[in-house]
């Protein structure tokens, strides 16, 4: 019997795929049986290699996805070149810090516009192209542990993190019964270039183990089961879900 979890023959565009919970997401659809579209503004070649040492397929597309623009062009080119997509993860993300009283313009737009404008774009793109073929879609969108919470100097990712937990059900809502999927993940506190910050900080690191019943950062890899079950024929009566990934942290 073929696993309900088999992504054989299916293609994947995932952004942000360079490092991080991108790279891992990508390895594991990859693993699964997809090909994977792996796409951001920086070379892919590590997240390449380890696909291609799990015996996968992958391909490369540099883009800027800060410029929704070029973000959608360069989806629309790679599903001519491959052939429609079957997965749309948007999980390209970036951060800035600072207190609320001195956040700046600039550091709102910039991750306004990576994390949450560039990810509905994309998602419409998808969404247009699954509809109007009539094939089945799945659309995986990175949410956060402060989709949920409020954080600390961090507002314009907090309001990009809310954002992406409400246009994944409200996309949801449109689109379950045109059969795409969409639902997101929430990772918790995740080993990755974003988290840096606080890992460095010997007291917040501290402060955040203490929460977290698994006892432990969890690592890229952690997120890539729970992305390819949503991808995957196992979750097609999965619509709307934000799933935390947080090794217990919201159930403390």
């Amino acid at each position: 019997m073929t696993s309900p979890f088999d992504l054989t023959g299916k293609r994947a565009f995932v952004t942000g795929a360079n490092t991080g919970i991108g790279q891992g997401i990508a390895v594991s659809l990859a693993r699964a049986g997809a090909s994977v579209a792996c796409v951001g503004r920086s070379s892919m070649a590590e997240t390449e290699a380890a696909i291609a040492s799990a015996g996968g397929t992958s391909c490369e597309h540099l883009v800027d996805l800060a410029d929704r623009d070029a973000a959608v062009a360069a989806f629309e080119a790679a599903a001519k070149k491959h052939g429609p997509f079957d997965i749309l993860v948007n999980n390209a993300g970036i951060i800035r810090r600072a207190d609320a009283t001195n956040f700046s313009e600039a550091d709102w737009d910039d991750v306004i516009d990576v994390n949450l404008k560039t990810a509905f774009f994309l998602a419409q793109a998808f969404g247009r192209s699954a509809i109007a073929d009539g094939r089945h879609g799945s659309i995986v969108n990175i949410a956060s542990m402060l989709s949920f919470q409020g954080g600390i100097r961090v507002a314009s990712y907090t309001a990009s993190k809310h954002g992406i937990a409400g246009i994944t059900r409200l996309l949801a809502c449109e689109w379950a019964g045109r059969n795409v999927n969409v639902n997101a993940i929430a990772p918790g506190y995740i080993v990755t270039n974003n988290t840096a910050a606080l890992r460095d900080d010997e007291d917040r690191s501290a402060a955040i183990l203490a929460r977290i019943p698994a006892g432990r950062w969890g690592e890229a890899s952690d997120i890539g089961g729970a992305a390819v079950f949503l991808a995957s024929e196992a979750a097609r009566y999965v619509h709307g879900a934000v799933l935390p990934v947080d090794g217990g942290w919201l159930a403390r």
